[in-house]
């Protein structure tokens, strides 16, 4: 509910003209370039010890991000705008796991939730953002093209990837120093620290109302078909498999995933479409207004099928 009164407000607030539409193209800008790359950073760069990640998990996570990656490709299949089909694609399997995720594995799972949450993000978010790069640059002219220069270009030079792979260096040289019992140097200039927590709070509010301000409710009626199938494969295909088949695993002793995990992997696969997509496709020349209709409505549909999800691993006894 949050997320959906944030975008209500920016939509609001663009009907009676207090945002224009240079405000909310800078504010784009800031979102893209500043403000998520630092909350991409942060929450990778405070994960303490490296004997967190389970390699099980993480296994299972890749696997069934492959799987998602396949249906989105089969999913673009079915529309005819190639500056449509990267958008569909990336919404079948790049959840809002940054912005939503993190914070409700936290919710669900506690402290231990939300150290899992960030492990599976140390992996999850670089490929999410690499996987959308190339997606949103391969379909051209209803065809696949693939320039392997341009795309590793793109990824090199995209915010999100460099905000990881900075927040990355950091947990790894941590790690290290722990190794031979150094004081984490890092802790000590606190001032910085706290200037990138205040950006890194910042990314999740003005984000959501400048997409708000960015809906246009009339464009609705032309992205039926787009919606219905980013709708199904988002809020349906993605949890069902994401955590359906985690919950058949362990009914039936093949793995050993905790209340932790699940919380974790609820948040990864059954959040609404990642925020950053829109932002990312508009950037990069894909139909960026679908983009934003596919985060409202996926973010207002995963009222009721987050709820369904919880329900049902709770009432399992797993979460």
């Amino acid at each position: 509910m949050p997320v959906i009164l944030l975008m209500l407000l920016g939509y609001i607030l663009k009907r009676i003209n207090f945002f224009n539409a240079e405000f909310l193209k800078f504010g784009n800008k800031t979102v893209f370039f500043i403000l998520l790359p630092i909350l991409l950073f942060k929450n990778i760069a405070d994960i303490n010890d490296i004997s967190q990640i389970r390699m099980d998990v993480i296994v299972y996570v890749l696997i069934i991000i492959v799987v998602l990656v396949f249906i989105g490709f089969l999913s673009a299949l079915l529309i005819d705008d190639s500056k449509q089909k990267g958008v569909i694609h990336q919404c079948i399997f790049r959840s809002n796991f940054a912005l939503i995720g993190v914070p409700l594995a936290e919710l669900m799972g506690g402290s231990n939730g939300v150290v899992m949450a960030a492990v599976i993000s140390l992996f999850s978010i670089p490929i999410f953002n690499v996987l959308a790069v190339i997606v949103l640059s391969v379909y051209k002219d209803g065809k696949i093209h693939l320039n392997p220069k341009k795309i590793l270009l793109d990824i090199v030079k995209n915010p999100l990837i460099i905000g990881v792979l900075s927040g990355l260096v950091v947990a790894l040289v941590k790690f290290k120093l722990a190794d031979y019992n150094i004081q984490n140097p890092f802790g000590k200039v606190t001032f910085i620290y706290t200037i990138i927590s205040y950006l890194a709070r910042a990314a999740t509010p003005l984000s959501l109302i400048v997409l708000g301000g960015q809906f246009d409710l009339q464009r609705v009626f032309g992205y039926k078909k787009q919606l219905v199938i980013g709708l199904i494969g988002r809020n349906i295909i993605a949890p069902l498999l994401g955590v359906g088949i985690a919950v058949i695993l362990s009914l039936t002793g093949k793995v050993n995933f905790g209340p932790d995990v699940y919380a974790a992997i609820i948040a990864l696969f059954g959040t609404p479409v990642a925020v950053a997509s829109a932002i990312m496709a508009e950037a990069m020349d894909n139909d960026g207004q679908l983009a934003g209709q596919l985060v409202v409505w996926t973010s207002l549909f995963s009222l009721i099928s987050l709820f369904v999800v919880i329900f049902i691993v709770r009432a399992l006894g797993l979460l």
